[in-house]
Parts: C-alpha cells; sequence; structure tokens
C-alpha cells in the first residue's frame, strides 16, 4: 500500500512538473522556428559550411539533406569505433568489430541507441563523447527538424518550401537540445550522478582482491540520452547502475526528461497553426495512451500468476529494490512510449501482461507521447488518416487545419504508417524461421517469442530497448536489427517530408458546415481510435501468440 501510495505520488509530481513547462517551453521551441534572426554563432556556422541560411528548400532537397546528413553520421560514427586504438582516452581497447560497429553508428544515429555490447568495457571515453553523445544530440534534431517541416506544412500556403533543413538543424540543436541538456547535466551531478575522464579506480573488495570500478563521463551523456530519447546506456546495466541513476529523485528527474520535448513539442504545434488546443488535443490522445499502458502495466507487476513472485509479493525480478515496482514500471512505459530505450529494470523479467504492455507501447508507433519530433510526426500523420477516414464516412472531402487531403497526401501517409508493421513482422518472422537462430533465445514457447518479436519492435520504432534474454550479437542479428533502424527512421521520414511538401503547396480551404473540427474532444477520440485500430488489426495475431499467451498461462 505504501509503495503504491509513492507510486501515485510520483505520476502526480511528475505530471505537474509537465504541466509547468508546457507553455513556456511549447512556445519557446515555436518561437525558435519562426523568427528570422539568427544568432552570431549560427552565422558563423553557416558561413563556414557555406549554407545560405535565406534559401527555402522543397521537399525533396529537405530530404536529401537529412539522408546526406545522417549517412556521413553514421560513417564517422563506424570509423571512430573501428580506428579506436588510435585516439586518445581508449583505454588500450581494441577496435569494436565491424558487424557491432555497424549495428551502432546506425543505431546512434537514427536516434535508437540499441546496444549490442558492453559500454564500460568496448569504448574509451573519445568514442563515447565525440561519436555517441554527439549522435545523441543531432539524431534528436533531425527528429525536431522534420516534425516542424510537417508543421510548416500545414501553416504555409500555395508554396513548394518546408524551410531550410541546416538552419532547422541548427537551431534545435543550439536553442533547444544543449542549452536544456546542460541544466540537466548539472543537475544530474548534484543528484549524484558520476562524471569522471579516468577509465576507473581500483578497490579492494570484501574477498581481499583488488577490482577496478569503471568510471565514465556520465552525467553529460545521461543527461542529452534522456533528454534526446535517445536511450543508450554509458555502462551496461543502463539506468539500473546507482553511477547513471543514483536514487529516487534522480530515477523521477530522469522520466521529465524524457517525456518534457514531445509533451511540449505539441504545444508548438498548436502556438504554429494559430490554435493552441490543436496541440492540446493530440497532447490528451498521448496522455491517455500513456496512462492506460501504465496501468495496465502496474497491476501486471503488482498481480503476478507465479508462486515465487505471489509470495514476494509482486513480481520483483530483475527490478531494483531501490527503485520497487511503481518507479521501474513509470520508468519502463515512459521509455518505450518515447522511444527512449533506457531501462532501469530488466523487461524480460517483467510478467507477460507487465511486458506486453512495453511490447504495445513500441507497436502503437511510438506514439505516446513518442520520441523527440517523431513522436509529433508520429501522430500527426495518425490525425491526417483520422480525418480521411471521417471523410469517408460522411462522404466527403476530409481537410485537416485547412488543407484538403487526397490520394498523394494519405498515401504519404499510409506509407509512413505501414512500413514499420512490415519491417517489424518481417524481421521477427525471419529470425523466428531461419534455423539456428533459436540458439540466442534465453527462453522458449511464448516468451521467446515475444524476445524476438520484441527486439524488432524496438529496432524499426528506433527504441533500444531489449528483452535482455535474447543474444544478437551473430553477423545475422546484427545485420537485420541494423536494416531494421534503418528503414524504420529514414522511410517514415521521407513520407512525412513528402506530404508536408503537398500540403504547403495548397491553397488554404476555408472551413464550411461541413468540416470536421479538430480541436474538440470527439476528434481526439477518433484519432485514439485510429491509433488502436491500426495497432489492433496489424499485430494482434503477433500478440496472441507472444505476451498475451505468457499472461494468460
Amino acid at each position: 500500500m505504501n509503495d503504491t501510495l509513492a507510486g501515485l505520488v510520483q505520476v502526480a509530481f511528475l505530471l505537474v512538473l509537465l504541466a509547468a513547462c508546457y507553455v513556456p517551453l511549447g512556445d519557446h521551441m515555436a518561437r525558435v522556428f519562426t523568427v528570422e534572426r539568427h544568432w552570431r554563432v549560427e552565422t558563423a556556422l553557416y558561413r563556414l559550411v557555406r549554407v545560405d541560411p535565406a534559401g527555402g528548400q522543397r521537399w525533396p532537397t529537405y530530404a536529401a539533406g537529412v539522408l546526406g546528413f545522417s549517412f556521413v553520421s553514421v560513417v564517422l560514427l563506424y570509423l571512430l569505433q573501428r580506428l579506436q586504438p588510435l585516439l586518445p582516452a581508449s583505454f588500450g581497447r581494441g577496435p569494436v568489430p565491424p558487424a557491432t560497429a555497424f549495428n551502432t553508428a546506425v543505431s546512434f544515429v537514427t536516434n535508437t541507441n540499441w546496444q549490442s555490447y558492453v559500454p564500460e568495457q568496448t569504448l574509451g571515453n573519445t568514442v563515447q563523447m565525440a561519436g555517441l553523445t554527439v549522435q545523441n544530440v543531432l539524431s534528436a534534431a533531425v527528429g525536431i527538424a522534420v516534425a516542424v517541416a510537417l508543421v510548416r506544412g500545414f501553416v504555409r500556403a500555395g508554396t513548394d518550401r518546408i524551410g531550410n533543413v541546416w538552419v532547422d538543424l541548427t537551431r534545435a540543436t543550439v536553442r533547444i537540445l544543449l542549452p536544456l541538456a546542460f541544466v540537466a547535466a548539472i543537475l544530474l551531478l548534484v543528484m549524484g550522478v558520476t562524471m569522471s575522464l579516468r577509465s576507473g579506480v581500483d578497490m579492494t573488495g570484501v574477498d581481499g582482491a583488488t577490482h577496478t570500478l569503471p568510471l565514465a563521463p556520465t552525467a553529460s551523456q545521461e543527461a542529452v540520452k534522456q533528454l534526446g530519447t535517445n536511450g543508450g546506456g554509458i555502462f551496461n546495466a543502463n539506468s539500473a547502475h546507482p553511477f547513471e541513476n543514483p536514487g529516487a529523485v534522480s530515477n523521477l528527474f530522469q522520466i521529465f526528461l524524457m517525456l518534457v520535448v514531445p509533451v511540449c513539442l505539441t504545444r508548438t504545434f498548436g502556438t504554429m497553426v494559430g490554435n493552441p488546443r490543436q496541440g492540446a488535443i493530440l497532447l490528451s490522445v498521448m496522455g491517455v495512451l500513456w496512462g492506460a499502458l501504465l496501468a495496465v502495466a502496474w497491476f501486471a507487476e503488482t498481480h503476478p500468476n507465479g508462486p515465487a513472485a505471489l509470495a514476494a509479493g509482486g513480481a520483483m525480478e530483475g527490478k531494483e529494490v531501490r527503485f520497487g515496482i511503481p518507479s521501474s514500471v513509470l520508468f519502463g512505459i515512459s521509455t518505450t512510449g518515447t522511444s527512449t530505450g533506457a531501462v532501469n529494470s530488466m523487461h524480460d523479467s517483467w510478467t507477460g501482461g507487465g511486458g506486453g504492455a512495453a511490447l504495445l507501447a513500441m507497436l502503437l508507433g511510438e506514439v505516446a507521447p513518442g520520441g523527440v519530433g517523431s513522436g509529433l510526426y508520429g501522430i500527426l500523420v495518425l490525425a491526417v488518416v483520422a480525418v480521411f477516414l471521417a471523410g469517408l464516412m460522411v462522404g466527403r472531402t476530409p481537410e485537416y487545419l485547412g488543407k484538403k487531403l487526397g490520394r498523394v497526401q494519405v498515401t504519404a501517409a499510409a506509407v509512413s504508417i505501414l512500413v514499420m508493421p512490415a519491417v517489424v513482422l518481417l524481421g521477427a518472422g525471419l529470425a523466428i524461421a531461419l534455423p539456428g537462430t533459436a540458439d540466442a533465445l534465453g527462453n522458449d514457447g511464448a516468451h521467446g517469442f515475444s524476445e524476438v518479436l520484441y527486439a524488432y519492435a524496438s529496432a524499426a520504432n528506433n527504441n533500444g530497448s531489449a528483452f535482455a534474454g535474447i543474444t544478437v550479437t551473430s553477423d545475422f542479428f546484427q545485420s537485420t536489427l541494423g536494416v531494421a533502424m534503418l528503414l524504420g527512421r529514414f522511410v517514415p521520414i521521407l513520407a512525412v517530408l513528402a506530404l508536408a511538401g503537398s500540403l504547403a503547396a495548397q491553397r488554404r480551404a476555408e472551413p464550411t458546415a461541413g468540416t470536421l473540427p479538430t480541436d474538440k474532444p470527439l476528434f481526439g477520440v477518433l484519432v485514439g481510435g485510429s491509433v488502436l485500430l491500426v495497432a489492433a488489426l496489424t499485430f494482434f495475431p503477433a500478440l496472441a501468440l507472444g505476451p498475451l499467451a505468457e499472461a494468460l498461462s
């Protein structure tokens, strides 16, 4: 009872913090992408790379910038890992194997941060800071830039320009992510998160033997890992490690960091389109989905069906005693719902119902509330589908925010939505069907199937968390999961930017008596129903074979 009350207090305090930041941070981000004045440091950067900040771009040019920037990032991060012995502060750690280096480079550039290695044993400080931490910032900036480009598609009319990708990336980095990450890192230091450039410190254990306790520049990476919904830990235990997450206060603060930018971006959307209620409706859909998943997981973890868990009073296997079930579940649902992928408990040890809720949070399309930028453009694409379905019901051309939704727009939305299920189901099916891959599973039966399904759902949704019972160090898993990350990230981005370009080219249609109001609660119900409908029709058979079967066994 005390744990439940403490958990409810944490949830209430978290919601108060998010509510306090919603308007000021949301409006600040709207100003960042609407003001014309450039900062001096930004102007100097544009001159250095020979970019005209006043030049608008058509969507193919904008998309080429995103793809080119990401490709160069993958190559550089891959080379940093392969050339690690030549770098300072490598601590004698050798080059990362090619398959692992490819997987990791793709993972961090796509904002997935899937890790199939032990960080404190594999990477030195230079790769951690110059490679991984930098991509934690830049991959989040790409997500924000794409989301803002889509919003401009609704705002602008009669133009083929949706913004300048280099300006958007620069402003997202310099004016939003770096300042917030700097403040967050200082606060994490105060809370006890470590920050050291040493490889470790020797200590004598109770057995009289000397052990090396690994250290790392933790606070700086931890701050942007959560703020940018990245999730890659600097230690193998991730946010269950006391150096990354010392206690209850830091745990709640890290959950807040995961949620704050995706939540406030809905306000940014409402402000940019001139109607804050539009953003509030989308936020309400995100909030209801997040709250429902949290309730299901919380109930499942506190009402297990195993004798050992019942004797313990809850499913405490794989959870830190200092966090307990409420804080572990709150962290887990927030991390799978925001495409962060950080963990403070082992999701593989969750009950069938709890693990299923975490899995479903990803399979909904990462919109509860989704990652930095990706959550906003994901829910907007689903809103387009919801308006289109409503138009079919009443037999009229659907309109959203004054833009008509025809074949081009609906096709782009459909491609954005369907690529993730295709990648997840094909990848999981291939892994299950091929001989030899079963050896990678720590469990058989329904839970073993859930491990594989979770892995490809995590990769295709750019989440990065995993059921720890599966071993993915083989070249097959390294390569197929890397491909899943690439397709899950960039195909939807291309579809979203094509949608933005087609919307911006339209003239604005004035609302009529038959126009569906999209700033009313009824529209929120329609969008939420569309989210559930897409996931239910697509993934119910797979969920029935995995977490549902395990929960009912």
